[in-house]
């Protein structure tokens, strides 16, 4: 496909923000009238999803150099939660990013650890229990892969990238782990100068099923030893968590378990659409996840050192944001339905909301302020002596610094390096924002406003001479808000 013109995002025209400017504040009264109100930055979310990719609230003003045709463009929320339009962006951004500058041209597995459903419930209400979690369930995979390669762990180091997501494919809370690993061990020879990558082979299903347990039993510890694990009873200690007038735990709780956060049928499970027959049985893969007291441990999925757009497109997937509009409907009775990417094993292919539960869902997605969702392991750590001499980025404790080289003195993965958003978009979507559908120039930003009353002027003049057709389908004004809100 080749490449397109930028054509200005219309987010008042999507479901997802119809349904969210009808309904938020519907579910903001509900809350206040049980005397809670949402954490400061799910608002934020909230609040910047609904002015996200509006002219109203702020905009750029674009001119082509060569045939002098004028575009506008909007200011972006930049939000971490459920906004799909920044998630693409992010999407996008990160993934490009991971491949031109952090992976090496090296074998890479993804291993996906997923939780039980009371120690992802302690995750969402304890954040920093994340970082020790994900910690211990490194060390495991890591010293098992140093083992498989018959080294010590004085002698070999291998590494990852942990993306955490928090979300299922029912819009579910479900803080898993994607781990981005090495797919061998780095050696380091006798001279002390030069590194010598070790593969391993894949793991079994008999492998990941010893690794869950041992995972399982580290975690078991810790919790132990935070006294949120109690050894008697071997149940987890979530008063603390419940004993608040804070609405995300008890919405994160429902969110987990699948069941209506609000409104009458509150407690009852999720409805779902079922369309499949569960076969009750079937046979398991060769490449079956380990599996052990809720823990889940899959590593099904490779990438060779020469595949590196399939590298790209498997860090899109572990990039991508929450909530896919493509997916999302209305039923005939006005509820919110969304389709399962893959049918559930006992057949579900849909989950209908009703309105309020539906913000509720979005609500308990919103990751709390300064957790970093990004981690990084082993020889990919900042610290470590290995980055600077692995990562095509060069950069890194060690690293010699580099003059910068003129844009036409550089090489291709330089250049490569050091790709702005602009390009990485035209890159994934083919959507190139720096040409004019036009003519083909270069379009470059000659004004950023801010001021509200200087906006509505400018949006007035150009409703009035009819020049906001600039965009296909966009006779109308920006300002005028579409769907369910009148």
């Amino acid at each position: 496909m080749g490449n397109v013109g930028y054509q200005r995002h219309r987010p008042e025209r999507t479901l997802l923000y119809q349904i969210v400017e009808r309904h938020y504040p519907a579910f903001v009264e509900h809350l206040a009238a049980a005397g809670k109100q949402l954490p400061t930055h799910v608002g934020q979310a909230f609040d910047g999803y609904l002015r996200c990719g509006r002219l109203e609230h702020g905009l750029l003003r674009l001119r082509c150099d060569t045939c002098q045709a004028e575009h506008l463009l909007a200011f972006s929320c930049k939000r971490r939660g459920f906004c799909p339009s920044c998630g693409a962006r992010r999407m996008a951004d990160g993934a490009a990013w991971l491949v031109d500058q952090v992976l090496p041209e090296r074998p890479i597995r993804q291993w996906v650890l997923s939780l039980p459903f009371p120690l992802r419930f302690l995750l969402a209400t304890h954040p920093a229990l994340i970082g020790r979690v994900l910690g211990i369930v490194y060390r495991v995979i890591a010293a098992h892969l140093i083992r498989q390669a018959g080294y010590t762990q004085q002698i070999a180091r291998t590494g990852a990238i942990t993306l955490i997501q928090r979300f299922g494919s029912a819009l579910n809370l479900n803080i898993h782990f994607h781990m981005l690993f090495l797919d061998g061990v780095y050696e380091r020879l006798p001279d002390g100068t030069r590194l010598r990558f070790q593969w391993v082979r894949a793991p079994t299903s008999a492998q990941l099923t010893k690794l869950a347990h041992t995972i399982a039993r580290r975690v078991g510890r810790l919790l132990e030893r935070e006294g949120l694990l109690e050894r008697d009873t071997e149940q987890l200690d979530l008063g603390e968590a419940l004993d608040t007038d804070d609405p995300m735990p008890d919405l994160a709780g429902h969110s987990i378990t699948y069941r209506i956060a609000v409104g009458p049928h509150r407690g009852r499970k999720v409805f779902k659409l079922q369309t499949l027959p569960d076969s009750g049985w079937e046979e398991q893969p060769a490449d079956a996840p380990g599996n052990f007291a809720g823990f889940s441990l899959h590593a099904g999925v490779a990438v060779k050192p020469n595949q590196r757009e399939k590298l790209e497109r498997l860090c899109r997937y572990i990039c991508r944001p929450p909530v896919s509009e493509k997916r999302l409907f209305l039923t005939p009775r006005g509820d919110v339905g969304y389709s399962l990417k893959t049918p559930y094993r006992d057949g579900t292919t849909h989950v209908i909301f009703a309105p309020l539960d539906f913000i509720a869902r979005l609500a308990a997605l919103v990751p709390p302020p300064r957790l970093n969702l990004t981690r990084f392991h082993g020889v990919f750590a900042p610290n470590s002596p290995y980055r600077a001499r692995i990562t095509p980025a060069r950069r890194g404790r060690g690293a010699r610094p580099v003059k910068p080289a003129r844009e036409e003195e550089r090489t291709p993965a330089e250049q490569r390096s050091a790709m702005r958003w602009a390009k990485r978009l035209k890159r994934v979507f083919q959507n190139d924002v720096e040409t004019c559908p036009k003519c083909g120039g270069s379009v470059k930003v000659i004004a950023c406003i801010e001021d509200p009353p200087v906006i509505e002027r400018i949006l007035h003049h150009l409703a009035s001479k009819d020049l906001l057709g600039l965009w296909p389908d966009s006779r109308a004004s920006p300002a005028a808000r579409t769907g369910l809100h009148h």
